[in-house]
């Protein structure tokens, strides 16, 4: 367990905390609130630090190339499972089938994953996954964003806007998310013929 092993695991570590907190009663919002934006920033700064700290130290590994989109993968949905339950939106801060299309993804890519394991092959994190990530969080923070307004009973005119951004926010991050995934399937046919 290195430093950037170690950093992802917290990030693991923390997930709980958001869901928690987030289900506090709302009478708690005056301080919940801040620690929700705590863990979700600590969260992504260590995502950031642990990927720097694996290049930068040399310490990159077959391991560490599956425990960090597995961390992630925790993280985002427990991130989105609780913005669907907390119930802010109309039918939940975000939409159950956007949720099941991004879940049957990840899943699909945990099965991709371990049959290219099979073959001798670690499949890690590619740039349209990485980016469906950093959509990921920007839709996790506009959710964020939209709670805090609702709790805390602040700038209210504004949120409904905020819901609707952070929902066109989210619908974009699951086509990344679908596209990333026919993009994983290619590197597994393209494998395949390698090894066969």
């Amino acid at each position: 367990m290195n430093l950037a092993n170690t950093l992802t695991l917290l990030r693991i570590v923390l997930s709980p905390v958001f869901v928690i907190i987030f289900f506090l009663p709302k009478e708690h919002s005056i301080w919940a609130i801040p620690v929700l934006w705590a863990v979700f920033i600590i969260s992504e700064i260590t995502d950031y630090f642990d990927g720097l700290a694996a290049r930068k130290l040399n310490l990159t590994s077959d391991f560490g190339k599956l425990f960090d989109p597995f961390a992630d993968t925790l993280v985002q949905i427990t991130y989105f499972l609780c913005f669907l339950i907390g119930g802010i939106w109309p039918c939940g801060i975000l939409p159950l089938i956007l949720l099941l299309l991004v879940i049957y993804r990840e899943f699909g890519i945990l099965f991709l994953r371990n049959l290219m394991l099979r073959k001798g092959v670690t499949l890690g994190a590619r740039m349209l996954g990485k980016i469906k990530t950093v959509s990921y969080i920007i839709a996790v923070g506009a959710a964020l964003l939209s709670a805090s307004i609702e709790r805390l009973n602040i700038f209210e005119p504004f949120l409904q806007y905020v819901r609707i951004g952070a929902l066109v926010i989210f619908a974009i991050s699951v086509i990344f998310s679908v596209v990333s995934f026919i993009d994983y399937i290619l590197i597994y046919q393209k494998t395949g013929k390698e090894n066969g």
